[in-house]
């Protein structure tokens, strides 16, 4: 069949059909939420997720042709992983490790099946995000100032990691909420913008008392490259002065809310203390930075890898770096896989960001936060982090739409965007 003849994407020709509160959006949605409490492996993501995934296909969800190179891809991943296992003879975590590797590398897979399958699912997943970023946020939030019985077990280092194990993965969850709340509020008429701005005010809060310096740079750059993108698609000169404006304006109450908090001595005295670019443990003896240098050069001398987890035994910590862990971890042939997913995966989104789609403002806020988070792996090591493997799957699975998409076999439709009460 021609992409000519290809038939309409369900639920876009005006019905607006949706399976959000079919069983199937239901038990989809609930599985994008947990992945926002991830305190331990496995988690209660994989846990909820593996049985949904296995009887999805089971039922019959079809694997397009558009997912070769990224099943190839992420199976030589880990097949790279499988191999540098056997370079250890220290197996106490390795099972777990890579057990939870693969299936991370699945949910990719069933992500873009199920995108592709139906493209309306994609609201589903956004809203879910959304719902699971104020909730893990607020957690968050509470946990920081100790406002119930054991919250101290969502914090860490006195940094507010939520219901993660790592402040530096709690924070960056929060970034795709944010950079939606930021197109929100940049492209919604001025009566229907409360919502949006207390979300995003919680949101923010959240990521500010991470104390993370890469979850801070990463929503920076989310949220300018997201305005960025909205004033460049606006070509009427009245409107792009009011995007100044709000940008001003947010801006503003940025820097306001920032006084306010510093106004509390425990955060002000550990903001100071993070907001150094670099500190002791990066620049010091077998600090961060001295690390990357010993692991590449370890790297080049074992080209199968030497086991996950087995860097930080033997150096006091993990590598921090997401392509020295995957020359580590997985090997050459992980790392050359690695690399080649992440840019193919970059060149899909790019192609589909600025064409007159559905869902071209949903791409550009999970293409952003996809770039970020690729440029945040050169200190962090990303490679268990669910909200990737799931940002990667949106990718692909809207390509694969955008693929068969016949602009002349549609009419006008409402953009796909989540309602703010949908997100509470």
């Amino acid at each position: 069949m021609t992409a000519s003849a290809l038939p309409a994407p369900p639920g876009l020709l005006g019905s607006q059909r949706t399976d959000r509160w079919s069983w199937a959006g239901l038990v989809l949605s609930m599985c994008v939420f947990l992945g926002g409490f991830v305190i331990f492996e496995p988690a209660p993501y994989e846990l909820a997720l593996m049985p949904v995934l296995i009887i999805w296909f089971i039922a019959g969800l079809k694997l397009r042709v558009e997912f070769g190179p990224l099943i190839v891809l992420l199976i030589l991943f880990q097949a790279g992983g499988l191999i540098s296992a056997t370079q250890t003879d220290r197996w106490e975590d390795i099972p777990i490790y890579y057990s939870v590797s693969i299936f991370l590398a699945a949910t990719s897979i069933f992500f873009a099946a199920v995108v592709a399958d139906d493209p309306n699912r994609l609201k589903t997943i956004i809203n879910a995000w959304l719902a699971a970023g104020i909730a893990v946020a607020v957690i968050g939030i509470l946990g920081y100032f100790h406002a119930f019985p054991g919250a101290e077990l969502f914090t860490l280092y006195d940094r507010a990691r939520g219901p993660f194990a790592d402040p530096n993965v709690y924070g960056p969850f929060l970034v795709l909420p944010a950079a939606w709340y930021t197109r929100q509020i940049l492209t919604r008429p001025l009566h229907r913008l409360l919502g949006p701005i207390t979300w995003m005010t919680i949101i923010a809060f959240g990521i500010f008392l991470s104390f993370s310096r890469a979850a801070w740079a990463l929503s920076a750059f989310v949220c300018v490259a997201t305005a960025l993108m909205v004033f460049v698609n606006e070509r009427n000169a009245v409107r792009r002065a009011r995007l100044v404006g709000l940008a001003g304006l947010a801006l503003i109450l940025l820097v306001a809310m920032l006084a306010i908090a510093l106004t509390n001595e425990q955060v002000s005295e550990l903001f100071t203390e993070r907001a150094k670019l670099v500190q002791d443990y990066d620049g010091a003896r077998l600090g961060r930075f001295e690390r990357h240098w010993i692991g590449f050069a370890l790297a080049a001398e074992k080209p199968l890898g030497i086991g996950a987890l087995e860097f930080g035994k033997n150096l006091g910590e993990d590598p921090h770096n997401t392509l020295l862990k995957s020359l580590l971890a997985y090997g050459w042939l992980g790392f050359v896989s690695y690399v080649t997913l992440i840019a193919w995966t970059l060149a899909k989104g790019f192609t589909i960001m600025f064409k007159r789609r559905p869902w071209a403002a949903t791409m550009q806020c999970i293409f952003v936060v996809f770039v970020g988070h690729i440029l945040i792996g050169l200190i962090i090591d990303t490679d268990h982090w669910r909200h990737l493997y799931l940002l990667v799957g949106l990718i692909w699975g809207i390509a694969a739409v955008d693929r068969a998409y016949v602009p002349r076999r549609y009419r006008p439709v409402q953009p796909m965007a989540p309602t703010a009460a949908a997100a509470a």
